[in-house]
């Protein structure tokens, strides 16, 4: 039984028929020079469509979708701040009377100085005595005032003590600042001298933060 026999492809008569071709009757050509020039106008418009129309429209493609991707993203830290909405309300509830607790420790300006007649009702209560008793100029703050007050005492190192857990005591805020306690040169007695500042603070008023606004305005319209 004979194998079947394999066509034997005669390149020499592609070649005539390309040769042979009449640029002003394209219906008289043969097949194969048809069918090549087809697919070379196919592949022409395909390679002249990307490069003219389809690269910018897959690269405006890709911004798209970055952009989707980061809406997403916005979307989901957007939902997760409405599903704790009512925990961050809640929250900030929480801070505003937290805050209004501690403001309210804050004298106004009429109560400071029943508050410095306190401080020093609570160190004599304790059997010391005050050597010095100035206060000092007011420092400003965002919203409230600072007033250092200078003292110096005597007495012994239990009613320095208790004075001090008096100070903290007291229904307004009032620190001990810069402590030292030294053997009283005066007497043998054994009694101690104790150097410290007293801080205590008063909210400003309505009239104090309008007036600290407009300087910080006029200071920064100054610096333009």
């Amino acid at each position: 039984m004979k194998a079947p026999s394999i066509t034997k492809i005669d390149f020499k008569v592609f070649l005539d028929d390309f040769r042979n071709l009449n640029p002003k009757d394209v219906g008289a050509w043969p097949i194969v020079p048809r069918v090549t020039v087809l697919f070379g106008l196919f592949a022409a418009i395909l390679v002249a469509g990307w490069w003219f129309v389809w690269a910018d429209q897959l690269d405006a493609l890709a911004a798209r979708q970055q952009d989707e991707l980061k809406l997403r993203e916005e979307f989901v830290a957007k939902k997760k701040q409405a599903v704790n909405l009512d925990l961050y309300v809640q929250q900030l509830s929480e801070i505003d009377r937290s805050f209004g607790a501690l403001l309210k420790q804050l004298p106004n300006k009429s109560e400071v100085e029943s508050l410095l007649i306190e401080i020093n009702q609570s160190g004599m209560g304790r059997g010391l005595q005050f050597d010095l008793f100035k206060p000092g100029q007011e420092i400003s703050k965002d919203f409230y005032a600072e007033l250092p007050i200078n003292v110096r005492l005597t007495g012994n190192y239990h009613d320095f003590g208790a004075f001090a857990g008096d100070i903290g005591r007291l229904s307004r805020i009032v620190t001990l600042n810069n402590v030292s306690i030294t053997a009283n040169p005066q007497t043998k007695d054994g009694s101690l001298v104790m150097d410290a500042v007293t801080k205590t603070f008063r909210y400003l008023d309505d009239d104090e933060l309008a007036a600290k606004r407009k300087a910080a305005q006029a200071a920064k319209g100054g610096k333009k």
